[in-house]
Formats: structure tokens, C-alpha cells, sequence
């Protein structure tokens, strides 16, 4: 038995056949024999009644936007295909990003705190060679998925929102004023919130293999030496089986939480989730600076996470909208999950009701509540800067070397500069003073990373670039037109409202301190 197997064994829920579940799932994406869904039909005759506004599919993070709408007099109904409840992980966020569901009234002040189970400061960021950068306030509060989900299911049902649970989506219908799922719902739109596998949106992408891929394993134990700060990105090791290696850590409730991931293409040689596990238990004891057998393990944690050059997904079909990460709203460095869908989640709101208030429900109108974000594309270049192909070869300690640079760079530029990037928010002028000012002080290296990424890489982020700084620049004089906006018909204001979402969170101008 091996070591994975004889760790993963004693943890309750049969961790290890749901690793091998996955690990089968992952090989039928990397190769191209994963048949085609075909859950999504069309039909030309009217519906004689419609009962709902809103279905949702997906429940654990599809509570989020079925809440948010219910509250705002939208008759949501949400399909969970099991029971609607959190597990026992912490979701890790930043505190600013939480305040969303006081905005949006979904939980009281009182319920907020009461979500917040760990808080920690600071965390680092360090790579091997380089010096260790701190950061305050980033991703450093523990959300209890289990008390948060329970409390919004319960303010969903208040408010007039139906939960069927045990109800898993088998198909939807749509019709010209309507859609009906499992031929049992009807609504005027339904939310798809099934996630990164969700039939919805392989049905729309046809089969198309990611573009890259995040895997990542992890587990929380207790036993660790005493330690009050997180790890946000560090990395001690060279290459390894092609894989340039990160690790994540941060204090839980019950212990500590490690995690270990890397970023790669789709290619079918590329590691298994057991393989990864294996290298986490293998380097565990040198990150953390303890023997295995002083850990008391509690639960594990492991998926993957592609992520699609075309994203947002926009589906080709009517009244459909995917959300979350069934879209790919997050970009190819994050995880996605709760943190996305939390940083969307008043945008989608309002969009949403809006659309649903003036029946803007066609492709088009829905296509531009998931637009293109430059700020989401730019990141690309950087998940090629952070990975290497599967015969690729190049020295051992680059990609190690051009992050410490780049980090210490953005140091000495400031909070402004560091702390939206590592919430996953690019700006166009954070990002230009860490390009020139990485590459006035390391040209040598910044060049080796053009033969890494390919020249076809970098035109293409030199177009996304400069988007980003044209959305930086109509979304800094958007104020001037909205005396304009408000004398237009409310469905011009619709398409307009939607153009300045795009520009404001297609240039990062969603971030606040």
C-alpha cells in the first residue's frame, strides 16, 4: 500500500475511490473521446404557462445568486441534485470582497461575523532564491461553508424562493417563452450553476479540451508547529515531472490547511491527482517542518480546475445563462469557486433583474452579462509564464527566478500595485510599472520567458493589453454620460449598463480597498 493510499484510507467518506473518480474524469478530459452532452433542445411551440422567472441548477453556489434574487422580489426556484449543505472546509476570501452580502441583504451583521470561523495575518509569497514578501488582509478569513449555506437556504425560503433537493438536472427545453427542465420545471430563465463539468456548458464548448488545466490536492491536519500566518504562493522546489509546484497554507479552525498545486496544459501525459497527492506527502514534512507521523490528519481536498481561452462561456442558446464557474468567470490562476462567483455576484444580480424586468432574455442580451474581460485575458500569459510544456525544456529554477523578481518588484511599488494581483485583479496601471520596471532592472530574464510562452502567446496578450487599457480609460470617463444614459429607452439603458460592468470589471475597476 502506498503512502497516499495508506493516509487517505483512514479518513472517513472514502476519500481515496473519490480521488480515482475524479483522476477518471480528469483522463476523459485531457483525451478527446469524452462524448458530447446533448441536454440542451429547442422547441418552437410557446409554453402554456409559466411558473417560475428563475431556475437555478446548482446549488451550493447557485444559493448565492438565487438568494440575491429572491430577496429582490424575482420568483427563483433551485435545483440541488443532492441536500444543499457546506463541508467541512473553510472557504478562504478577504474581508472587503464579504461585505457583498450586506449590500445585497443577504445575511445581517450578525450572521457575517458569525460566518467568519479563522482570521490570520500576514501572509506570504515566496519562491526559492528569493526573499520573502508579506502582505496584510489578502484571502486571510476562513468562511464556514456549512453555518453560511444553512443561514442563506434558510433567507432563500423566507423569502418566497422553492429548493428541490435530491433533484439533479437531466435536461432543459427551450421554448420561445420559456424554458422547461427535467419536463417538469418552467421558467423564463434558467441559471446554470453546475460548475466546471456542468453538461450545459459542454454541450455548448462541443467537446473542446481546456486550454489549461489547475490541479491541486491538499489536506487539513493538526500537529503543525504553532504559526498565525498563511502562505498565499510559495514555492521551494525546482521543476518537478514538468511541474513547477505551489503551495498554499492557512489556519483553520481545526488545524491547519496545506495545499499543493500546479498549472499545466491538457496534454494525456500530464500527471494523475494521485501522483500530485503523492508528491504532497512526499514534500510536506520540508515545507511545513514536520514529520508526517506528528500530523493528525482530519479531511482532504483535492479537484482540478480548466480553465478555456474563450471565457466567460457565452452559451448559443436563449434564456440560458451560465454562472459561476460553469462560465469560466474566473481567470486560469484562480480556483474559481466561491471567491468568483462572490466578486460577480452583485453585477449578476442586477443584471439579471434587470434583463427579467424588460424580457431581454434572447442571446444577445444574455451574452453581455458574461462579457469579455481584458483583465480576465491578460492572465493567460501568465499561467503560460508559470508552466512549461510536457517536452519543453528549460532551466530548472526560471520560472522560480522571474516570480521572485517580479514580486519583489512589486513590492517596492506598494500595497496599490500588490494586493489587487493577488486577488486575482489586474489593472492596467499596476501591471505597466511592474512590466517596466521588472524589465529596466532584468531584461536577460525577461527575455527568456519570450522562447517559454511562444511569440504566438505574447502578440496575443499584447492585444488583450491594450483592451485593458482602453476599458481603464472608458470606464474612468463612464460618469460623464450618465446624464445621457438616464434619458434613454430602459432597454438601451439595459445594453449600456451592461457595457459599463464590462468596462469596469474588464479593467479591474471593481477593486476596492
Amino acid at each position: 500500500m502506498s503512502l497516499t493510499e495508506e493516509i487517505l484510507s483512514q479518513l472517513p467518506g472514502n476519500v481515496l475511490s473519490g480521488l480515482r473518480r475524479t483522476d477518471n474524469i480528469l483522463t476523459s478530459l485531457r483525451t478527446d473521446n469524452t462524448l458530447i452532452p446533448n441536454v440542451v433542445k429547442e422547441n418552437s411551440q410557446p409554453l402554456n404557462s409559466v411558473e417560475w422567472d428563475v431556475i437555478i441548477s446548482g446549488g451550493t453556489l447557485g444559493i448565492l445568486i438565487g438568494c440575491a434574487l429572491a430577496v429582490r422580489g424575482v420568483r427563483v426556484a433551485l435545483l440541488e441534485r443532492g441536500i444543499l449543505q457546506g463541508r467541512e472546509q473553510e472557504w478562504n476570501i478577504s474581508r472587503k470582497e464579504l461585505e457583498v452580502f450586506r449590500e445585497l441583504d443577504l445575511l445581517t451583521a450578525a450572521e457575517l461575523e458569525t460566518t467568519i470561523v479563522t482570521k490570520y495575518n500576514p501572509a506570504r509569497v515566496s519562491f526559492q532564491g528569493g526573499t520573502e514578501v508579506w502582505v496584510e488582509d489578502v484571502l486571510n478569513i476562513g468562511v464556514d461553508p456549512i453555518y453560511l449555506l444553512e443561514t442563506l437556504k434558510t433567507r432563500f425560503i423566507n423569502v418566497g424562493g422553492k429548493l428541490f433537493e435530491n433533484t439533479p438536472f437531466s435536461d432543459v427545453v427551450v421554448h420561445p417563452n420559456g424554458v422547461k427542465i427535467n419536463n417538469q420545471f418552467t421558467a423564463r430563465l434558467l441559471l446554470d450553476a453546475m460548475g466546471n463539468l456542468s453538461p450545459i456548458s459542454q454541450q455548448a464548448r462541443q467537446g473542446k479540451k481546456p486550454d489549461a488545466l489547475c490541479l491541486v490536492v491538499g489536506s487539513c491536519a493538526e500537529g503543525f508547529p504553532e504559526n498565525n500566518s498563511g502562505d498565499l504562493l510559495l514555492s521551494f522546489t525546482a521543476l518537478q515531472n514538468q511541474c513547477q509546484y505551489f503551495w498554499e497554507a492557512f489556519p483553520a479552525k481545526d488545524g491547519r490547511t496545506t495545499y499543493l498545486f500546479t498549472y499545466m496544459d491538457a496534454n494525456p501525459q500530464r500527471l494523475s491527482l494521485e501522483t500530485l497527492f503523492a508528491e504532497y506527502f512526499r514534500l510536506l514534512p520540508e515545507y511545513q517542518g514536520v514529520e508526517l507521523s506528528q500530523l493528525k490528519f482530519k479531511r482532504a481536498l483535492f479537484g482540478f480546475f480548466p480553465s478555456y481561452r474563450q471565457s466567460p462561456l457565452q452559451t448559443p442558446w436563449n434564456r440560458i445563462l451560465p454562472v459561476g464557474d460553469s462560465s469560466g468567470n474566473q481567470s486560469p490562476l484562480s480556483f474559481g469557486g466561491f471567491g468568483a462567483m462572490v466578486r460577480h455576484l452583485q453585477r449578476l444580480t442586477l443584471g439579471i433583474e434587470e434583463a427579467l424586468q424588460i424580457d431581454k432574455l434572447s442571446v444577445q442580451d444574455l451574452t453581455i452579462l458574461q462579457p469579455y474581460q481584458p483583465s480576465l485575458s491578460v492572465t493567460w500569459l501568465f499561467q503560460k509564464a508559470m508552466s512549461v510544456g510536457v517536452e519543453q525544456k528549460i532551466d530548472p529554477n526560471q520560472i522560480n527566478q522571474l516570480l521572485s523578481v517580479v514580486f519583489q518588484e512589486m513590492q517596492q511599488l506598494g500595497t496599490p500595485v500588490l494586493k489587487p494581483f493577488l486577488q486575482d485583479v489586474v489593472q492596467f496601471g499596476a501591471l505597466t510599472q511592474t512590466l517596466l520596471k521588472t524589465g529596466l532592472s532584468h531584461p536577460l530574464l525577461v527575455a527568456k520567458i519570450i522562447p517559454q510562452v511562444g511569440l504566438d502567446s505574447l502578440l496575443d496578450w499584447m492585444l488583450h493589453y491594450v483592451n485593458l487599457c482602453i476599458y481603464s480609460g472608458l470606464f474612468s470617463i463612464n460618469p460623464m454620460f450618465k446624464p445621457l444614459v438616464n434619458n434613454l429607452p430602459i432597454q438601451q439603458q439595459y445594453y449600456w449598463h451592461r457595457l459599463v460592468d464590462a468596462w469596469k470589471f474588464g479593467s479591474g475597476g471593481d477593486y476596492s480597498e
